[in-house]
């Protein structure tokens, strides 16, 4: 079968090599799409801290069960799904209360262990969470974003009737504000530099957006929030300057959920955070029951992926994917890899 290996930052081989098998608990997959993720871009520039070389990436994906090995029941072949990427001890302690996804010795295919970039991949039971047919392969490639868009949503606490920024309208960005409106959010503001994705959340139905290199953020909020301003902020920018402004002008006792990817260590005064009693909450990943939300976002039409998807490209032009990404810069959002 066909492999997609990442041997050195900017450099992807395309290998063949033996096909995996299903053993005890585990369910083989023939991969169709993957998803792109700005974690990869970082691999590919050679600037994500914890992923060393060679390693097949991929993370973002969907496929169709082609075997399941013994003792796996409640899936059958033919059944459309993706699964969770993280590898666990189940034995530390946020393991033990729960919190797998903050395992301490986690583990992530695609960068501390294989990924999906492959025809056939091997996943377990408990981590397989199947799709209904009706979904397309790019919605379940769609799947593991959304899940996090879920996740970092419910850290934030109560959100109905409450007023909402997003900074930052990348795909997590993007997908953080239609799952806030989904939550019942009174008001979600989108801000970001580019126009191009700013137009692309309006077309996935997120009214109210900004440009923050033309209107700051407290001229838009006050545009879109009246004197009511804001009490939920979500950093998915990975930018000083929105974490500075997100600090500034959200209400007293509000709270900023931190997403984004800083490739600097942000700086800001922990006396205003202090001051104004503001809440940073930090973010990772998801939880299973994460993804199973998210598949029933997508189900029941409550959030719009097809705008997001902005290019396909075949599984042997993977590394032309990288190539187009880093060209377009901010008029790409979400790149395809379609392996079949």
């Amino acid at each position: 079968m066909r492999q997609a290996i990442m041997t050195e930052p900017g450099k992807i081989e395309i290998r063949n090599v033996v096909e995996p098998s299903a053993g005890e608990g585990e369910i083989l997959l023939r991969v169709q799409r993957i998803g792109v993720c700005g974690s990869d871009v970082h691999v590919n520039h050679g600037r994500h801290p914890f992923t060393s070389y060679p390693v097949i990436q991929g993370h973002e994906f969907s496929g169709i069960v082609e075997k399941v090995g013994p003792g796996v029941t409640g899936v059958e072949p033919g059944t459309k799904a993706t699964a969770r990427p993280q590898l666990v001890c189940g034995a530390c302690a946020p393991c033990e209360r729960g919190d797998y996804h903050i395992c301490d010795v986690l583990r992530v295919e695609g960068f501390q262990a294989p990924g999906c970039a492959q025809d056939l991949f091997v996943t377990t039971r408990d981590r397989l969470v199947p799709l209904p047919d009706s979904f397309t392969f790019e919605q379940g490639a769609m799947i593991e974003p959304l899940a996090v868009g879920v996740h970092s949503t419910a850290r934030a606490g109560e959100m109905a009737d409450r007023n909402v920024v997003v900074l930052g309208a990348g795909p997590i960005g993007n997908l953080v504000a239609q799952v806030a409106r989904c939550r019942d959010a009174r008001r979600v503001l989108v801000t970001d530099l580019s126009n191009f994705r700013l137009q692309i959340a309006r077309e996935c139905g997120i009214e109210h957006t900004s440009n923050a290199g033309e209107e700051s953020l407290e001229d838009a909020a006050r545009r879109v929030f009246g004197d009511e301003g804001f009490s939920i902020a979500f950093e998915a920018a990975g930018a000083q300057a929105s974490m500075d402004a997100a600090v500034e002008q959200i209400e007293k006792g509000s709270t900023i959920v931190v997403l984004g990817v800083f490739d600097r260590k942000p700086c800001f005064d922990m006396s205003v955070v202090g001051d104004r009693e503001l809440s940073l909450v930090g973010t990772l990943m998801y939880r299973h029951e994460d993804y199973q939300q998210a598949v029933k976002l997508v189900a029941e039409e409550q959030v719009v992926l097809e705008p997001l998807v902005t290019r396909h490209f075949a599984f042997e032009d993977y590394a032309k994917a990288y190539a187009y990404i880093d060209r377009e810069g901010d008029r790409s959002l979400k790149v395809m890899i379609d392996v079949h």
